[in-house]
């Protein structure tokens, strides 16, 4: 390990703090040899070294850092059931913070030959993604609670039925209110002084939704896409089986298929989101199985095939 370690420009790893301290291989120790190392973290609630949190040693899972980090909090019906976030947010958003953190230290490393440790606590990434109840508590003292699918501030914005689902909607200005009143056969609520600026739908928002909903209500997803798509924000509320349908997905190359080992199948994996026209990423090959390139890595590293077969041997590598 130590010596993959000594030529690598990275390490992440996840375990509870003083784990890896336990296991010779701390950022103290492991810098002593390759001081340009970025070291990087992802804890439940972060490392000591960055703040001692008093539940530094307490596990934690996605379903954790939504709960402390204050994102159940404002998910939900209302305030008697706060909600999960269908996806693990509680987890991946915490990896894009890290990657984030190592880019730059490792953009530093390069101009300097000196690396550094960065840790991402799962609690503090949830609530920079719940930035808005920080300072609204902070300037009003009110705590915020779930709002179901509307918004506080802003009406029309959030979920509407259909008569095959839902659709969602957001007129964040007064034009794009103009322009739905227009498409849902409402005119007369553009103009109308109890409607026609968004305070005024804020305080009036179950007749502006019960006016939407009439028109919504009558029709499919696809017919209200047809009247509303390109002229105010709009999306239907998508399965999976409509996301594997819409051109969207396919042109966007977020549908990738690779092979299946064991099966002659392939199946499909998402895309790279990040789209640059330079150096346009792409997901070329699967997730490797456990342990499928440990010699080709072994090798790289400067083992010899004997030495691999003894570590095998000996349980050190799968």
């Amino acid at each position: 390990m130590r010596k993959l370690i000594d030529g690598a420009d990275i390490v992440v790893e996840n375990f509870r703090a003083g784990v890896m301290e336990r296991l010779g291989l701390a950022y103290e120790t492991l810098r002593e040899t390759n001081p340009r190392l970025v070291y990087g973290t992802v804890r439940g609630f972060g490392d000591p070294r960055s703040g001692e949190s008093p539940y530094a040693q307490w596990p934690a899972y996605d379903v954790v850092s939504q709960a402390m980090g204050g994102m159940m909090g404002i998910t939900g019906p209302d305030r008697d059931t706060p909600t999960k976030i269908g996806p693990g947010v509680g987890d991946t958003v915490p990896a894009l913070m890290l990657c984030i953190g190592i880019l730059a230290a490792v953009h530093r490393a390069r101009e300097t030959g000196a690396g550094q440790f960065v840790d991402v606590a799962m609690t503090d990434a949830v609530l920079a993604m719940c930035e808005r109840i920080v300072y609204q508590t902070s300037y009003t003292g009110a705590v915020p609670g779930p709002e179901g699918n509307r918004h506080p501030l802003l009406c029309p914005f959030g979920l509407f039925r259909a008569c095959d689902g839902h659709v969602s909607i957001a007129c964040a200005t007064d034009t794009f209110w103009a322009e739905l009143a227009h498409a849902i056969g409402r005119p007369d609520m553009a103009t109308d002084e109890d409607f026609a600026t968004n305070a005024a739908r804020v305080r009036n928002a179950q007749q502006v939704i019960d006016a939407i909903e009439a028109f919504s209500t009558a029709r499919t997803k696809e017919e209200i896409a047809q009247c509303l798509g390109g002229k105010v924000p709009f999306g239907p509320v998508y399965t999976s089986a409509e996301i594997f349908a819409d051109p969207h997905y396919r042109v966007r190359e977020m549908l990738v298929e690779v092979e299946q080992p064991g099966s002659a199948t392939p199946v499909r994996i998402a895309g790279v989101p990040i789209k640059l026209s330079a150096t346009p990423g792409a997901v070329r090959l699967r997730a490797p199985m456990l342990g499928e390139h440990t010699d080709a890595i072994l090798l790289a590293a400067g083992y010899g095939k004997q030495e691999i077969v003894d570590m095998r041997a000996a349980g050190a590598i799968r």
